[in-house]
């Protein structure tokens, strides 16, 4: 009978003050640490007495499977992922491996964690307040034609969309590409802001216009957000109206 257990926790976005309490404690009682080397970075610091298992970018499955090796073996384990584990993290391959691993069923519990989406929002202000999506201009996995599709749809939905992965060494030009496929759509005065290193070193954010935006220098560290045809600028924040009466 396997003792082991995997547990993929979603860190938040970096500083220990924005992790959960249930994310925290999780990497007190494992045994191992699991993740891409960025993120076992960050939480090392604060849990020195864990084993460390990481591997560089674009290695997500080996990481996996190395993780669940260890629970295997009957460790509990710790597979760490940037804001929360189930946005753009390895909640979906930890569950999909886990299920037959080498003929066994491995326990996987997912943690969740603050997505860069809430956190760069409060940075912002309240961009959020109403309707929002979250797309990936990463290609890496999705088309570039399901991309655009995405990023049209959102516009003509008049919702708030928030860009993960705008761009990166790889993939210079992106964040001008959808600002591109949004002006098709919108205002060029349209209210949008960007949050970079949030919860880390050098932690910063910006308000500007759509048109401003088209040229900003982005990178993967960065989230994007792009204000509903309501959004506002509010002093140095953006605020997208919920309808209160006071707001009218």
């Amino acid at each position: 009978m396997i003792e082991g257990k995997l547990f993929v926790v979603g860190i938040g976005p970096g500083s220990l003050e924005d992790m959960t309490i249930r994310a925290h404690r999780a990497l007190e009682n494992c045994d191992v640490i699991a993740g891409y080397t960025v993120y076992c970075d960050l939480v090392r610091p604060h849990f020195q007495d864990k084993e460390y298992i990481s591997t560089p970018m674009m290695r997500e499955e080996e990481r996996v499977k190395l993780a669940l090796e260890k629970a295997a073996s009957g460790n509990r384990v710790c597979l760490v992922c940037s804001g929360d584990a189930g946005v753009y993290g390895l909640a979906g391959l930890a569950v999909s491996m886990g299920q037959d691993f080498e003929g066994d069923q491995i326990d996987v519990e997912i943690i969740p964690g603050v997505t860069a989406a809430i956190s760069g929002a409060a940075l912002l202000g309240a961009p959020l307040i109403h309707d929002f999506c979250l797309v990936s201009l990463s290609d890496r996995l999705t088309p570039w034609e399901l991309i655009e599709k995405r990023l049209l749809s959102a516009a003509e939905a008049d919702m708030t969309i928030v860009l993960y992965n705008p761009e990166s060494k790889s993939r210079a030009g992106y964040l001008k590409k959808a600002c591109d496929i949004l002006l098709k759509t919108c205002d060029g005065n349209r209210v949008c802001g960007v949050a970079g290193e949030i919860g880390r070193d050098g932690e910063k954010y910006q308000v500007m216009t759509l048109t401003e935006l088209r040229d900003y220098q982005a990178d993967m560290f960065t989230t994007v957000f792009i204000g509903s045809a309501g959004t506002r600028r509010v002093g140095d924040k953006m605020v997208t109206p919920r309808g209160y009466e006071s707001e009218k």
